[in-house]
């Protein structure tokens, strides 16, 4: 049976239409997919993401074990509330699961997992923990509640608007938060207990993205709706995650895939050669096999995931297509053979048509506003 977050009788009394994803029962939409796209790109947009699981990284060896476990190096976290995005490999330089940690002392940490890959990211963590004096605390929800004593929900604010809104709503945490840098988050005492306020998102967009405990977070999300802050579903955070240029595990990497070959070679941190890091010796040995690029059709039609893409220099397939509502264009992205060039055209297979599209850096829209004219 689905797993629903603390939030889901709000969901249901708001008209939500809620779908099943990666086994929990979540909202897809409340009625409009684009205008919830549209209110995050132009004002302000209020998201469940409960369904992701966070954890507690504790131990003298803490830092010590992410050096080992991730292929970015947290040794490059100084200053508390920081955060960094990774990708967690496998021995063969496949991506587990992409993930962020949030450092607050060379002891402790926190990481936010992806709801579908949560059980294996834990087992793969606890199987290399063995020799590391850290240990490890659930803090995702779960049907476990031994496992949820201390369960925290997540919510994130996403919007041009959106920091000053939730000032609306929570006037004492603007001193706490306001000269948060992008990336970096604090923890904010309330009588609701500590609140992560972190200044990272999943839209392109500005925005909070705020763990707190689970009992307190239904409170939170109507007086952020009552404030004026639209709910968005699934639906518009995948169409504003893919104009943002965001990669989706299970559909833009997996275990069978580089973090090279996925237009994540940014976060593969090479730059201390004394570093052993799970998957190093795989990665550095095999070289770039496909390059990931982003895609604009030019024909009428819509790009999908799976489609067959024909270049000059081969085949390949998109891994993530959508209609983008900000440009009003179908975009994707896509692995292809190393060696395309931007601006180029390449033809997609759609329905047994080939239409043209046009090869463009996978990064469509940022802060609301169309990067097209900067990607060729």
């Amino acid at each position: 049976m689905p797993q629903r977050t603390p939030l889901y009788a709000a969901h249901v009394a708001a008209g939500a239409r809620i779908v099943d994803f990666a086994g929990w029962e979540m909202p897809i939409h409340y009625g409009s997919q684009i205008e919830e796209h549209h209110a995050v790109r132009r004002n302000a947009g209020l998201f469940d993401v409960s369904h992701m699981c966070a954890l507690d990284l504790i131990g003298p060896d803490a830092t010590r074990f992410l050096r080992r476990l991730l292929a970015n190096d947290v040794a490059k976290l100084t200053t508390a509330g920081r955060a960094l995005y990774s990708c967690m490999l496998n021995a063969a330089g496949g991506v587990i699961d992409d993930l962020i940690v949030y450092f607050f002392t060379p002891t402790r940490y926190r990481i936010v997992v992806n709801a579908g890959t949560a059980e294996k990211d834990v087992t793969w963590m606890q199987t290399q923990l063995a020799g590391f004096d850290a240990r490890i605390t659930l803090r995702c929800n779960s049907k476990d509640e031994s496992q949820t004593k201390n369960a925290l929900a997540m919510l994130a604010v996403q919007g041009p608007q959106a920091r000053e809104l939730f000032y609306t709503a929570f006037p004492a945490s603007r001193a706490a938060t306001e000269s948060l840098a992008p990336f970096h988050a604090r923890e904010w005492p309330t009588d609701k207990g500590v609140w992560l306020i972190a200044r990272t998102g999943y839209t392109g967009e500005d925005g909070f993205e705020i763990s707190l405990p689970a009992n307190a977070v239904a409170e939170v999300w109507q007086t952020l709706v009552d404030i004026g802050i639209k709910p968005c579903g699934l639906g518009a955070r995948d169409t504003l995650r893919l104009e943002a240029g965001m990669n989706l595990y299970g559909q833009d990497m997996d275990e069978t895939t580089s973090p090279l070959d996925t237009g994540l070679t940014w976060t593969v941190d090479l730059r201390d050669t004394n570093r052993d890091f799970i998957g190093k010796s795989a990665l550095v040995t095999r070289r770039q096999e496909h390059q990931f690029v982003g895609l604009l059709l030019l024909e009428r039609g819509i790009l999908r995931a799976h489609q067959k893409v024909f270049s000059s220099q081969g085949e390949g397939e998109i891994t993530s297509g959508t209609f983008s509502p900000t440009l009003n264009q179908s975009i994707a992205f896509a692995r292809l053979p190393v060696g395309i060039i931007l601006g180029s055209e390449v033809v997609v297979d759609i329905r047994d048509k080939r239409l043209k599209a046009k090869v463009v850096k996978p990064v469509f829209v940022r802060n609301g506003k169309s990067l097209l004219e900067f990607s060729t």
